[in-house]
């Protein structure tokens, strides 16, 4: 059975790396361990990983060109003998695809709660003029175009 790809219409030029990305994160996605994401002000957001019984130690945040990946390790204590073990202590890995120009500004642990702090830069809008010259028909030599960009002032 072939795939359908939600980018397969010829107006859509150029998104294959996204589609790629897009198909990881999916095959990626697990439940463990959940998180939330929220807007912060006007251009912030935060996520927020429920990581209960982990360290700052038992914990890394990494990131990786736009890929930004947090894991947990918790390392096993050899003198503790359980009865009954009913809090997991697994390792995890979450990744997050960020758009471009978002920044980590920080990140903090606190009651079980691992937040991380993102901004977007605010990016002003560019107009683009595109020149188009004719060329001669009996030359064969192709056309040109000229491309220049402006930046327009936020209003």
């Amino acid at each position: 059975m072939s795939r359908v790809s939600m980018f397969n219409s010829p107006l859509l030029l150029g998104f294959d790396q996204l589609e790629r990305t897009l198909d990881r994160l999916a095959k990626s996605a697990e439940g463990y361990p959940p998180y939330n994401i929220e807007r912060i002000g006007e251009n912030g957001l935060r996520i927020t990983l429920a990581v209960a019984g982990f360290a700052s130690d038992d914990l890394a945040i990494e990131l990786v060109e736009s890929q930004l990946t947090v894991r947990g390790k918790q390392s096993e204590d050899g003198d503790r003998v359980f009865l009954h073990r009913g809090i997991a202590a697994r390792q995890f890995q979450r990744a997050f695809m960020l758009a471009e120009g978002i920044e980590v500004t920080g990140a903090r642990l606190d009651n079980g709660l691992l937040s991380i702090d993102l901004v977007r830069p605010v990016q002003e809008p560019r107009i683009r003029r595109i020149r188009i010259e004719a060329g001669d028909a009996g030359s064969g030599a192709g056309n040109t175009i000229d491309i220049t960009a402006r930046r327009v002032q936020p209003r």
